[in-house]
């Protein structure tokens, strides 16, 4: 998270000095110490965000053209940003988000070597027993939870669903810090899912992917791919000034991103 804001100070610096600004002015304005403010750099650049246009100097990357920086441009770069994600783990990314209530998957990324997971029962019914479910509700107080299982309660989906709350919550509240969230086969036999939990506004929000449980050796290396990109993720999040975008369902192919 202090990565991404500090990306985000650097950011406003760059998109707003049209001709270029160096790395003094960028440490002067943002108040950054040099390694801070290099990492940032890196970062922005690695995302299209920031360009090189010289030695020390940077203008606004293609991402985000310098007079736009929220909108059209910003929701492009978050679909650029999830298709490269989803190649980069070999698997369909989502975004989700707690919102009103409900557990919703805002946009995801997919292909013919990434399906999406068959949602055979609504994600909504299903925190619980879903990697981005539990990666929601674990950025949620007790009470909160406990409002939310009492409306939707903790259905058996497999054998392997977790219906027990206490049980629940432990596995929510003893996880390491930046573990990821995890369902083998809790919601659908034959699919593995992991999520990690970030948020880029007023409600939780999480990254995900899922692959099929025929290869569960892959789950733990794309997971740990899906952790060191969780934070591009964020910030393509911040920048598309998407707080409240439209919700989609896994089968609505307006937003698929396919490769």
């Amino acid at each position: 998270m202090e990565s991404v804001h500090q990306a985000l100070r650097v950011l406003e610096v760059v998109g707003r000095c049209t001709g270029g600004v160096n790395l003094t002015q960028i440490a002067r304005e943002t108040g950054l110490p040099q390694l801070a403010l290099t990492r940032a750099v890196q970062q922005l650049i690695r995302a299209n965000l920031a360009t090189p246009v010289g030695p020390d100097a940077y203008v606004a990357g293609t991402a985000l053209p310098p007079f736009d920086p929220v909108g059209g441009e910003g929701q492009g770069h978050l679909r650029e940003t999830l298709a490269w994600v989803r190649d980069a783990v070999g698997a369909a990314v989502y975004v989700g988000r707690y919102t009103d209530g409900e557990v919703t998957i805002t946009q995801y990324a997919d292909g013919p070597a990434a399906p999406v997971v068959e949602e055979w029962v609504d994600l909504r019914a299903a925190a619980h027993a879903s990697a981005v479910g539990k990666a929601l509700l674990t950025q949620l107080g007790p009470e909160d939870r406990r409002e939310h299982l009492s409306r939707h309660g903790l259905s058996r989906f497999t054998d392997r669903t977790l219906t027990s709350r206490p049980a629940l919550f432990h596995q929510l509240d003893t996880r390491p810090p930046n573990a990821p969230l995890l369902d083998l086969q809790e919601y659908a036999l034959g699919t593995l899912c992991a999520a990690v939990p970030i948020t880029a506004g007023p409600n939780p929000e999480c990254v995900a992917l899922s692959i099929p449980a025929v290869d569960p050796g892959r789950l733990k290396h794309a997971a740990r791919i899906l952790q060191s990109e969780a934070a591009a993720v964020l910030l393509a999040l911040v920048v598309a000034g998407g707080t409240h975008p439209p919700v989609y369902g896994p089968r609505d192919t307006a937003l698929s991103t396919t490769a």
